[in-house]
């Protein structure tokens, strides 16, 4: 029998550019489902109490990270946040200032969700841009760029009643590259490209100004900054790079996060072996209820095993809610969390091209 070690990739899996509401109308379903055997279809938002919405939507991205204690931060790589409004620009170096901060930086929507609207800067004429194409009275987060290549999303789940959590899921992000041969243009390599030219429609928009451009040979162009999968980047299941050393770190910086149980952390490393040893990363984002164990975008994930995944951790999920519910917590009103979505979708179609 071939295991999923053996199988070979193949560009894009049946199921990776569905429709969002084909592909999740099971996932709703069983969500119901399991909101009527509970008794309330909330439940979840109460697994991450002190999250707004257990961090299902329209939470502040910033709120979770400070909430670390002092050990977890010393694992976050350093932010600030800034409200947008006039002289953002003056303001922006101040707030950098005063944390330390320099470029070049990463500008991204505090509300935000999927990479939308995540911009890298690297120097002022780029800040200021950046800064102006975000509508005015929302905020921002400025966090400096970890200059490691690498990244990786890490599920993690702990019961309220359990001593320490577990990683469920561990998926690599890989951005996708072009190299040059010195005859084609950008465009004519992503058309020859097998994955690529099956996605046009995600790469050519953020690279209107080079894609006639022909690229020397051997020269690479990263077609995507931000690290997420409706985005571009391409994700690899890394379950078995989960390790009990790794297992224990995250553990124990979580453990860091008052009554976080349930959620997905994004990291940027040295290296898998330094990750696997629990070493040389950092936090850039740490996101509750409403985030994916993301190896199911793996090309190789089937449906069946996609759909198992997702089901596994939403039954957690509302598992964990009736634990905190019965200790205390409330979950988020139904028409509160509807109200908040509905802010969250306005927000995202108002945010600029991601980088």
């Amino acid at each position: 029998m071939t295991t999923q070690a053996e199988k070979q990739p193949s560009p894009l899996s049946l199921f990776e550019f569905w429709p969002g509401w084909v592909f999740y109308t099971p996932v709703v379903a069983y969500w119901i489902l399991l909101g009527i055997r509970y008794g309330d279809v909330t439940l979840p938002t109460a697994a991450n109490p002190r999250i707004e919405t257990g961090g299902l939507c329209g939470e502040s991205k910033s709120s979770i990270l400070d909430m670390a204690g002092n050990y977890a931060k010393r694992w976050i790589a350093p932010y600030v946040t800034l409200p947008t409004g006039t002289h953002d620009l003056a303001r922006a170096h101040a707030a950098m200032q005063a944390k330390g901060l320099t470029l070049p930086v990463v500008v991204k929507p505090d509300i935000g969700c999927n990479g939308t609207g995540v911009k890298l800067v690297r120097t002022e004429e780029e800040l200021k841009a950046a800064l102006a194409s975000f509508p005015r009275k929302i905020r921002l987060v400025i966090q400096k760029l970890i200059t490691w290549k690498h990244e990786a999303g890490l599920f993690y789940i702990r019961h309220p009643d359990s001593p320490m959590g577990e990683i469920s899921s561990l998926t690599y992000k890989d951005i996708p590259a072009l190299r040059g041969n010195g005859r084609d243009t950008v465009l004519q390599l992503l058309q020859k490209d097998s994955r690529t030219s099956k996605v046009l429609h995600i790469y050519t928009p953020r690279l209107t100004h080079c894609l006639h451009e022909v690229l020397p040979d051997g020269e690479e162009l990263e077609l995507v900054f931000a690290g997420n999968h409706c985005k571009g980047a391409i994700f690899r299941n890394g379950k078995a790079d989960i390790t009990p050393e790794l297992t224990r770190q995250i553990d124990a910086i979580m453990h860091d996060i008052p009554d976080f149980h349930f959620g997905r952390i994004d990291v940027k490393f040295r290296s898998a072996e330094a990750l696997r040893e629990g070493k040389d990363f950092e936090i850039i984002e740490i996101n509750g209820v409403g985030s994916e164990a993301i190896h199911i975008w793996d090309s190789r994930t089937t449906l069946r095993e996609a759909y198992a995944a997702q089901f596994h951790h939403y039954r957690e999920s509302f598992r964990i809610g009736a634990k905190k519910k019965k200790a205390g917590w409330s979950p988020t009103n139904l028409w509160e969390g509807v109200r908040l979505w509905q802010r969250q979708k306005r927000l995202l179609a108002s945010y600029p091209l991601n980088d």
